[in-house]
């Protein structure tokens, strides 16, 4: 028996608590923070009840049966087992009994709901509503006296063939204000195009100094408006809160590279040159791409020590197969290209004499134009004539050295491949022109002419996982979509420890590939060699309980309007119903809040308070903009709306909720996925 409890009490030793007290503790805050918002919502109602001389006669958080209740003086306080909500019951309002808003019986109790005058009933009827407004200036203010951390409005990268693409900004261009509207952080470009209607301009500045001003209309894409941009990347490596997730890639130069590097480094340089900047490094980088680099990172520790440590160059994986280009899609705003003649639909053929999917791969041409940049050369395009057979034209520009697989890498199956030296984005079409001889596609016997159908990304039995988790990654060739062949090819540098599963058209023949470096081949990858960073991160905080104050109104204001701009692009269809989350959408993106700590889930507080106000005085019957409605009858005609009228409207507001619920849990369970 001591050997026994001596075991148990060396297993219970041994075994690390941490990362379970720290996921139970997120979740305690989230419970505790939608519960007082739910609290003060209601608190709202039963304060000003309570002040008008109104019998409350339960106060519950959360619906259905109760769990647990007190009754102190009159009411009773509960809590219900459906967490989502509460609710004040009156005597003379109940949304389960209409009936009693127009019963005379209860409108002779001098403290019955009903038997007050208009103007006390849109106080009560109001005073939740105007008490989330006060909590989301409160929980905002709180959030910003603390300080939180949120990415300027600065490009990091751009999306081939999106809007702020074809108008020319580039990495490191910092967005000023859209559409009128002030950007302070990312968070507020993304609002300000998801929110608005119709072209928009944009202001900034360049890294230069130099100002713009660009008129552009958002694209729909995944039923949102975006102009294709993402927040810039720091200089810091990741550093996880509660895993052992390491701040390189798997199998990179950078995870092989003597000493290692550790989470939290800073690079403060590479090869002796100083950065203050991805972008700056980014160029460094990919200007050295084909050397090995010695980065100069500051260890985040007590040393606060600078160490070099040598990365070899990334060349990239590949299958040894070379397949066909497709026309071009999207062109820059005066580039080479557009400048010059070449027009969205034309198939580039050759570049000075060398066939484009013979002589020249086309997921190569990106690079092997910015080569050639500040010398003429000659594209030959093929271009569809109307009513007559295609035509081939023969165009001369001069590329610029902008290389690619950057910063526009096809990081979606959709999106085209760039060639920035000439300003031109096209797909690369999974129709195969060359197999490599011994490359991993020649050994599993695919041959010329072949068409791959699909591309599945599998991960071996004996690893359990990697950086894209367990499911196996897939690539239709076959969806609506426009699947791009770089997309793959993309898709090889990250997925290190997969194996590639073609499926080809004729026969549906299906082989297994494993991506391989040929060191034969000098193409490498222009990135971080594996490196992981944290996005560029700025702190917000107020100067003081005023400034902090003002900081929660402006933000409480935006809240507001974003979210009725929100209702206007669903209601025009700008934006998709699939974007919408539920509670268990809230429960999940709250707990990723409250795992950053305290100001990040106070200002996730502030966000769902300010919604919460908009939603609840939405014109709609059992909510409190639905009584409002009915109380603005009553005090224009000066008689309430009949008994039949008010049941009806309840029970289609009693419908119409209900659906909206189980349409928001069908999206967070089967669309977002939430559990899963």
């Amino acid at each position: 028996m001591n050997m026994l409890a001596s075991l148990d009490s060396s297993l219970l030793l041994a075994f690390n608590f941490a990362p379970y007290l720290s996921k139970a503790g997120s979740i305690l805050a989230v419970l505790i923070g939608i519960g007082l918002v739910i609290f003060f919502h209601e608190l709202g109602h039963f304060a000003v009840a309570k002040w008008c001389g109104v019998f409350v006669e339960r106060f519950s958080i959360g619906f259905g049966p109760i769990l647990w209740s007190r009754k102190y003086g009159e009411t009773e306080y509960a809590l219900s087992a459906i967490p989502f909500g509460g609710y004040v019951k009156m005597l003379g309002q109940d949304d389960m009994d209409p009936s009693q808003l127009t019963s005379e019986e209860i409108a002779k109790d001098p403290r019955s709901y009903s038997a007050k005058s208009v103007g006390q009933r849109m106080a009560i009827i109001s005073a939740g509503v105007t008490m989330n407004v006060l909590t989301a200036v409160m929980f905002y203010a709180v959030a910003f006296g603390h300080g939180i951390e949120m990415p300027p409005p600065v490009i990091g990268g751009l999306q081939p063939g999106f809007p702020a693409w074809e108008a020319g900004l580039e990495p490191g261009d910092r967005i000023a204000s859209i559409g009128g509207r002030t950007t302070v952080t990312f968070e507020d470009i993304q609002r300000a195009i998801a929110f608005t209607s119709g072209p928009i301009e944009v202001k900034g500045d360049h890294p230069s100094g130099s100002p713009f001003q660009i008129q552009m209309t958002p694209a729909i894409y995944s039923g949102r408006r975006m102009i294709g941009v993402s927040p810039g990347l720091g200089l810091e490596l990741i550093k996880p809160r509660d895993s052992a997730e390491p701040p390189t890639d798997p199998g990179s130069p950078a995870a092989e590279a003597k000493p290692g590097f550790q989470p939290g480094d800073k690079i403060v340089g590479i090869n002796k040159h100083t950065v203050s900047s991805f972008t700056e490094l980014q160029g460094l980088l990919s200007a050295d791409r084909g050397k090995p680099v010695e980065f100069m990172v500051r260890r985040q520790d007590e040393s606060n020590a600078t160490v070099d440590i040598r990365v070899e160059p990334q060349r990239f994986r590949q299958l040894g197969l070379t397949m066909d280009i497709g026309k071009v899609t999207a062109l820059v705003n005066d580039s080479p290209a557009q400048r010059n003649g070449i027009l969205v639909g034309d198939k580039i053929l050759k570049i000075n004499n060398r066939s484009v999917g013979t002589d020249i791969d086309p997921l190569r041409l990106p690079d092997e134009l910015a080569r050639l940049s500040g010398h003429e050369v000659t594209i030959v395009v093929q271009r569809e004539v109307k009513g007559a057979d295609s035509k081939k034209f023969d165009v001369h520009l001069t590329p610029t050295d902008s290389p690619g697989w950057i910063d526009r890498a096809p990081a979606q199956e959709d999106t085209p491949l760039a060639a920035p030296a000439i300003g031109v984005a096209f797909n690369v079409i999974p129709a195969v022109l060359n197999v490599a001889a011994n490359s991993p596609a020649d050994k599993a016997g695919i041959k010329k002419g072949d068409r791959v159908k699909k591309v599945e990304f599998v991960l071996p039995k004996e690893t359990a996982s990697d950086i894209f988790g367990k499911n196996t990654i897939a690539v239709d060739f076959n969806n609506p979509k426009p699947a791009n062949w770089a997309y793959v090819s993309y898709l090889m540098q990250f997925a290190t420890d997969r194996q590639v599963q073609l499926t080809l058209s004729e026969g549906s023949r299906s082989v297994l590939c494993t991506p391989v470096v040929d060191m034969k081949e000098n193409w490498f990858v222009p990135g971080l060699r594996g490196l992981r960073v944290f996005p560029q991160l700025m702190t917000l905080k107020s100067n003081g309980i005023v400034d902090a104050a003002f900081m929660g109104l402006t933000n409480t204001r935006n809240s507001i309007i974003d979210l009725y701009l929100t209702l206007r692009n669903l209601l025009t269809g700008q934006l998709s119903v699939e974007n919408l989350h539920g509670p268990l959408g809230i429960a999940s993106v709250a707990y990723d809040f409250a795992r950053q700590g305290l100001a990040e889930m106070s200002l996730f507080l502030g966000i769902l308070s300010a919604n919460l106000a908009v939603l609840n005085f939405l014109p709609i019957p059992v909510l409190d903009g639905g009584h409002m409605v009915f109380l603005i009858w009553e005090a224009v005609t000066r008689k309430r709306p009949s008994e039949r009228v008010q049941i009806g409207a309840t029970y289609f507001g009693m419908a119409f909720v209900l659906c909206l619920a189980l349409l928001v849990f069908y999206l967070d369970l089967f669309v977002h996925k939430v559990i899963g």
